[in-house]
């Protein structure tokens, strides 16, 4: 049997097309781990960060996991003066999620989601379960069916060597 999460749930009840991924029996802990151990293009592996703006609003937001996010840019796509990350304490009591297991999808709320704007390059992009171990592939225009989100450019530029 194939194990499914409350995210896949979701996805099924929605009639979305997705792809489910397990890296469950690794040790991969990093998301470049998980990347190398599902042989995938880490840029189209997306991490899932929670912030707060100084209004106490709750954004998330969907880099690759390679990347790191500006809280400049990201505080500017949401029209914020400024945004810190969630505390890993508060991550659970906000979203439902542990770290390391958080997913855009089925949290405890809908929060304001931004995508890095580099999720245009690829047909699908993939990103946690909802649980550790766990990962989904969806394609963007899926993925509007059952959250809505902006794209933007959210990430530190990255130096040319």
């Amino acid at each position: 049997m194939i194990y499914k999460t409350n995210v896949m749930r979701i996805f099924d009840k929605a009639k979305v097309e997705y792809k489910s991924h397990s890296y469950a029996n690794t040790k991969a802990i990093s998301g470049i781990d998980v990347a190398n151990v599902l042989n995938q293009n880490p840029n189209q592996m997306f991490k899932t960060l929670v912030t707060v703006g100084k209004t106490n609003k709750y954004y998330v937001f969907l880099v690759p996991v390679a990347d790191e996010l500006d809280l400049k840019k990201a505080a500017d796509s949401v029209n914020e003066k400024s945004i810190e990350m969630l505390k890993s304490k508060d991550l659970f009591s906000i979203t439902g999620y542990i770290h390391g297991g958080c997913s855009p999808i089925g949290m405890k709320k809908s929060f304001y989601t931004t995508i890095d704007e580099s999720a245009r390059n690829f047909e699908t992009i993939i990103f946690s379960a909802g649980k550790i171990g766990y990962q989904v592939e969806i394609s963007l225009e899926e993925l509007k069916k059952v959250i809505s989100f902006n794209l933007a450019y959210i990430v530190y530029l990255k130096k040319e060597q």
